[in-house]
């Protein structure tokens, strides 16, 4: 990877879909650019990236090697590193904040665009994790049709567990709603599910079963579900932990799947210059949602750029 200068117009924290499209948006409005990438793409052990329309079913991996050279193709910046604080600079040469790596170099940019994305918290549950990105899965609209006709199991995680079980219903009609350790479903979910041809299993599950493709769950009483694949709802928790110092604080997701930085539909968070993109801030948005957003985050950085430049541009003449 290329290797980091003193400073740049904008730093985007994240080599995923939103940091490598609003790179590639600022690179080609000629704005100097780095992607501080941590190397850890959180769909890496997805087989393939769907509903992305022209890479449809591409590698992960291949997508993100592909929007590197794109963004360096055009002059950007993509070096490996992990982020550790952004803070306010003192200001040096325009530049409005300092950005410190794990192994102690440090950036300074006139903006920050932060597309860390999150970290996947699975259920604590035996075998469940080896079997992660593959036949265990959460998003109907990434891996549903993956797994279509096929015997589908839902563990019972979160507050989202019966909207996904009535999701998956659309795609199989043999599925199972495992309450888990969960609290009892509602009478309105039991009407749901019961309608939609679900069935609800009680008790504990205490693992899941099978070495190469997953066979089935057992449950804490012996009893033993077979099932060919299983959905689960990880809390999603944002890897932008760094931005305490700037007053940047993780908040609960309405949705109850985890938290999130908030911020406007451009990507604006409430300190300014900071802008977010991705699942950092929005949880549910797939690869495409999250590319979008990272190309309306990185236009409107260059246009908040360009008024602080005409504006600077301005004064300069009028005193000149």
């Amino acid at each position: 990877m290329t290797q980091l200068d003193d400073s740049y117009d904008v730093v985007v924290l994240g080599g995923g879909a939103a940091g490598l499209n609003a790179a590639l948006m600022l690179a080609r409005s000629r704005r100097s650019v780095a992607v501080i990438d941590a190397g850890a793409p959180r769909n890496a052990p997805a087989q393939g990236v769907h509903g992305l329309l022209g890479r449809e079913g591409m590698s992960p991996l291949e997508l993100l090697e592909l929007g590197r050279a794109e963004v360096r193709g055009y002059g950007g910046h993509v070096v490996s590193g992990r982020v550790v604080s952004v803070r306010r600079a003192a200001d040096v040469d325009g530049s409005e904040f300092l950005v410190t790596l794990a192994d102690e170099r440090t950036v300074s940019a006139r903006r920050v665009l932060v597309a860390t994305g999150l970290a996947d918290e699975l259920p604590d549950v035996p075998g469940l994790r080896e079997h992660w990105g593959h036949d265990v899965l959460h998003c109907p609209y990434c891996h549903g049709w993956e797994v279509r006709d096929q015997r589908i199991a839902v563990l019972a995680s979160s507050p989202m567990s019966v909207h996904q079980a009535l999701l998956f219903s659309q795609l199989s009609d043999d599925i199972v709603f495992l309450s888990h350790t969960a609290d009892p479903v509602s009478a309105d979910d039991a009407e749901k599910l019961v309608a939609r041809g679900i069935r609800i299993v009680d008790g504990k599950v205490v693992e899941v079963l099978g070495a190469d493709r997953l066979t089935g769950v057992q449950l804490a009483d012996g009893t033993v579900i077979e099932r060919d694949a299983l959905v689960v709802a990880p809390r999603m928790n944002t890897r932008a932990t760094f931005l305490t110092d700037l007053g940047l604080i993780p908040e609960p997701h309405p949705s109850g799947m985890g938290d999130h930085i908030p911020a406007d539909p451009v990507g604006r968070t409430s300190v300014p210059g900071v802008w977010i993109a991705g699942n950092a801030t929005d949880p549910s948005a797939q690869v495409g949602a999250a590319a979008a957003a990272g190309a309306m985050a990185g236009a409107q950085i260059n246009a908040e750029l360009v008024m602080a430049e005409t504006a600077a541009a301005v004064a300069a003449h009028r005193a000149g």
